[in-house]
């Protein structure tokens, strides 16, 4: 069954928790036990009904504020589709908890407020799923059951929605008026608003059409591992094990291996005890070659119609994630799938004011900033920009001193 990943953006109180929990609740997938806690709560709404937020909010904290902190995954699934959920949180300090719930999704449900329409918030959140590339977005009109189920008040959020994203260049958008906390327009659609002629939330997540996105002719296997057992059973063994980021393997294709540039012909792909004809992107494979190449952990297995770039100087799009701040004097490493390489940051070229989508000069980048950088790497990587192929075309910054990751990098152009 096809998996739908998504995740839910929105400012402090615009209702992503309880629209969640709504989901949930209101298509049976909420267990005995977790349905029994939440009616035993203490926290209640105003009307006395069960306050379905306390479903996603698993921290102590976030139940004591009544606020989203850290990113929380919930899995449900209909007749038509399964979803992965991932609610994040809407205040600016935890930027780098959203950026982490929605660098895997494919549909962001972007909640506004209709009492207080599009803010600052608003437009932080979609200049961030433009920038992760994300295409189908929903803007959720939230808690319509506060302004009395108004059709003007849906229109002007509408309105001013739309150009603030055709400044982003975000295409594939549909607004839905609804009320978590009353079900409108959620799960089924509402008697309450006539006017709406459209989809339910839940009846629009099942039909909308994601593969598209998903596909890529440029297919792409990291070596994870060379298996070469060497014992007298399997004396000639030798297969490359990885998983298909992108893209599609057959037998009989031509590959390339980087950056050696070494080229043979797929002979046989593994997949647990089953000899596949092809594997795609998701699959994690054993392939083996036609010819003896000199293959290591780290190398990218490429089919030769399609060749990724090759570069040491990339320009990149920077989200910070550490409590220090990037310091350019330093090495960090690199983490381009399986390829860990020393990496410079050689210039940062600007920082973005995410609040108000300027650009301007900067020497430093603290916790949850984002611009545009230049990593100068110590190996060569094999590389796709990230608007084409997202999977090949994304690393993670680490700190050599602390093995933590501190940024998550999308490649945008080769450097000069």
């Amino acid at each position: 069954m096809n998996i739908l990943k998504f995740f839910t953006a929105g400012s402090v109180d615009d209702g992503k928790s309880t629209l969640i929990g709504r989901l949930l609740y209101d298509t049976d997938s909420i267990l005995a036990d977790q349905l029994e806690a939440i009616q035993n709560a203490n926290r209640k709404n105003d009307d006395g009904t069960v306050d379905l937020a306390i479903l996603t909010d698993g921290l102590r904290a976030e139940r004591e504020q009544g606020i989203t902190i850290d990113v929380a995954y919930k899995y449900f699934q209909t007749d038509k589709r399964k979803f992965i959920i991932a609610d994040t949180p809407g205040h600016i300090q935890y930027t780098r908890n959203m950026v982490t719930g929605a660098s895997t999704a494919n549909l962001a449900i972007i909640l506004v407020d209709a009492r207080n329409g599009v803010v600052e918030q608003t437009i932080r959140h979609s200049y961030l799923v433009s920038l992760l590339g994300i295409k189908h977005v929903v803007v959720a009109v939230n808690k319509m059951d506060m302004v009395d189920y108004s059709e003007t008040v849906f229109d002007a959020i509408t309105q001013k929605y739309k150009s603030l994203a055709e400044e982003l260049k975000l295409q594939d958008i549909t607004y839905i008026p609804v009320s978590a906390l009353k079900g409108d327009n959620i799960v089924h659609q509402s008697e309450r608003m006539a006017w709406y002629s459209g989809d339910s939330l839940l009846h629009f997540l099942e039909q909308v059409d994601t593969d598209v996105q998903e596909k890529s002719e440029k297919a792409r296997l990291p070596v994870q591992w060379v298996i070469r057992p060497q014992t007298d059973e399997l004396h000639d063994y030798r297969g490359y094990a990885g998983r298909v980021v992108s893209g599609t393997f057959k037998v009989n294709d031509k590959i390339t291996v980087l950056p050696s540039g070494a080229s043979s012909t797929i002979s046989k792909i593994e997949f647990f005890d089953k000899e596949l004809d092809e594997a795609s992107s998701g699959q994690s494979v054993t392939i083996h070659l036609a010819t003896d190449v000199d293959i290591s952990r780290g190398d990218t297995i490429v089919n030769s119609s399609a060749l990724p770039q090759e570069s040491k100087l990339i320009e990149a799009d920077l989200c910070w994630m550490d409590t220090k701040a990037l310091d350019t004097s330093i090495t960090y490493l690199l983490q381009h799938n399986s390829k860990v390489t020393k990496v410079k940051i050689a210039d940062v070229v600007y920082k973005v004011d995410i609040n108000t989508l300027e650009k301007h000069a900067a020497d430093e980048f603290k916790l949850n900033d984002i611009g545009r950088v230049v990593l100068k790497t110590a190996d060569t990587l094999a590389l796709d920009l990230y608007h084409e192929n997202k999977a090949n075309g994304s690393a993670i910054l680490i700190d050599s001193r602390t093995n933590l990751t501190v940024g998550a990098t999308m490649f945008r152009a080769l450097a000069d």
